[in-house]
């Protein structure tokens, strides 16, 4: 019989009564939600009821907590808890040393960087002189050859009062051919 009480004492299905209004059967697995539903809805019955300090779940009438904590089954987890901490064992664990080290590095940035003097990236435009300080760029298309680029975007500047379109790749003119 001990066993079997055990075994429900876990099952989340089992019905629990609530300890603000004794027509309220919960299912466990709900119970702490509707222990914080409750606790709002009868504000008088919670100021007269104090909550375990081993179990959350566990609301008793203030006279009687001291006797509950006497009693209570989940301070033998606790107390179990704390005769594990005190033994040592996770203290060994973790101020075990590691051994690792990290690997050597050989990468310097700095000189790196100073070694490349690449040109920096255009996008369309390609660098025809490769680490020369007169570097030309030239306009490239990119696009596959089956695929070709509009003749013009639209592009509307409301606040000059005129439109521009791109003339090829960069280049950008009005609406009548000159400047606006």
């Amino acid at each position: 019989m001990e066993l079997e009480d055990d075994f429900d004492a876990f099952d989340p299905e089992r019905l629990i009564q609530c300890p603000y209004n004794k027509y309220h059967q919960i299912r466990a697995c709900r119970f702490p939600y509707h222990l914080v539903k409750c606790r709002k809805s009868y504000p008088e019955v919670a100021k007269e009821l104090a909550t375990c300090p081993f179990n959350a779940r566990h609301l008793v009438p203030r006279a009687d907590l001291s006797d509950h904590i006497k009693k209570c089954n989940d301070k033998g987890f606790i107390e179990q808890d704390i005769v594990n901490e005190s033994s040592g064992s996770q203290r060994e664990q973790m101020n075990a040393v590691s051994t690792w080290q990290a690997p050597p590095c050989d990468e310097d940035w700095e000189t790196e960087s100073l070694e490349q003097s690449d040109p920096p990236f255009i996008w369309g435009m390609t660098n025809s002189g490769k680490n020369s300080s007169s570097a030309t760029f030239e306009k490239k298309n990119c696009l596959p050859s089956r695929v070709r680029a509009p003749g013009s975007f639209p592009y509307s500047a409301s606040w000059k009062g005129c439109k521009y379109y791109t003339c090829g790749i960069g280049t950008v003119t009005s609406e009548g051919g000159g400047s606006c």
